[in-house]
């Protein structure tokens, strides 16, 4: 009878095919190829589902305030104001209604302008139930005393506001504000942790009359 003999394998040499052997050039290229070993769903529900405690803190980052509208409330969104005297400014101010825009006087200089170029008027900080801040200003009445109703109505609403949300809405027939409550139970708001100077700063950074020769100036008095 005749033997084979049959040579000892390396203790050192790896067994190709046998588990913890070495892959072939073909699985490396797919490792390679999607970043992860055959055979792993990398789309399996479970691999992508989000922490439930990330869920609940709404993660980390914090939502800057660096743009303050001056303008009306909405007809169609239900706000509050703020309830605080500090939150609120009488001043002068220049509207420009070909554009839409609103500027800050500087005090001092109304009294160089006619009362046609500029208004006193409150400024309240308001806020949406969509957490948009704003500044709503609402004409004073003028030194003699005239005001109309819907300067007269919209002070009401700010008023009301104060205490609840509302809807303040134009009546051309009427000609003054309507004021609607809210049928249901809205928590109340969150105001900004911010001063009221530096709201002020930021509705009107781009926007604040300092000096006679200012371009609004000029304008309103046909100089350019």
């Amino acid at each position: 009878m005749i033997f084979m003999k049959r040579n000892k394998q390396s203790a050192t040499e790896p067994t190709i095919g046998s588990e913890g052997s070495i892959p072939s050039d073909q699985a490396k290229s797919k490792i390679e190829d999607n970043g992860q070993a055959p055979g792993i769903d990398e789309f399996d529900p479970e691999s992508l589902r989000i922490d439930q405690a990330y869920l609940a803190k709404g993660g980390t980052a914090k939502k800057l305030l660096t743009v303050v509208p001056v303008r009306k409330p909405n007809s169609q969104a239900f706000i509050r104001v703020h309830p605080d005297e500090a939150y609120r400014l009488n001043v002068a101010l220049i509207e420009l209604q070909e554009d839409r825009e609103t500027y800050l006087l500087k005090p001092g200089l109304a009294e160089q302008l006619t009362d046609t170029e500029y208004h006193f008027e409150t400024l309240y900080l308001a806020i949406t139930r969509q957490k948009t801040v704003f500044l709503w200003p609402v004409k004073l009445p003028t030194p003699d005393g005239r005001q109309n109703e819907w300067h007269i109505s919209a002070r009401e609403a700010a008023e009301h506001a104060m205490e609840r949300w509302v809807r303040v809405k134009p009546n051309m027939e009427l000609r003054a504000y309507e004021i609607f409550e809210a049928a249901g139970n809205i928590p109340e708001p969150v105001w900004p942790e911010m001063p009221f100077g530096a709201l002020i700063r930021l509705a009107f950074k781009n926007f604040y009359v300092d000096k006679l020769d200012h371009p609004v100036i000029k304008r309103l008095q046909g100089e350019i």
